[in-house]
């Protein structure tokens, strides 16, 4: 038989289960509307920025360094699809899609991140 110390409980993990899932929709919504942009850092400097929602056509390029590192950009991802690096692990990671995903060739100091950025201006940015 339940008490009324543990009904109590029950309902305030109810609503804190609740409020979590609507929270986390919520800020999974906002993700999902800000536009992906790639950024290509080589030796700790940008070198690229690619908003991958709006690219329309296959792009590929070479990044050259102690090792090369080919890049292949499609609409809406971005993966190293070849480097002559040792270990491989940039060209293993695959595409790239989500914010906050990223690719790394250590021994190139390359970096691939997808970011997000807000296009909208707001009251409290304006």
């Amino acid at each position: 038989m339940l008490k009324k110390g543990d009904i109590i409980l029950l309902v305030i993990t109810a609503l804190l289960s609740i409020s979590g899932y609507v929270g986390y929709s919520m800020y999974m919504d906002r993700i999902e509307s800000l536009s992906k942009i790639a950024v290509i850092r080589y030796e700790d400097q940008t070198i690229r920025r690619i908003n991958i929602d709006t690219v329309d056509k296959l792009m590929e390029f070479t990044v050259n360094g102690i090792y090369n590192n080919k890049i292949l950009v499609e609409k809406g991802r971005i993966r190293v699809i070849e480097s002559d690096c040792p270990d491989q692990v940039c060209v293993r990671t695959g595409w790239l899609t989500k914010t906050g995903e990223l690719a790394v060739c250590v021994p190139n100091r390359l970096m691939i991140k997808i970011e997000g950025e807000n296009l909208e201006i707001d009251g409290v940015t304006h």
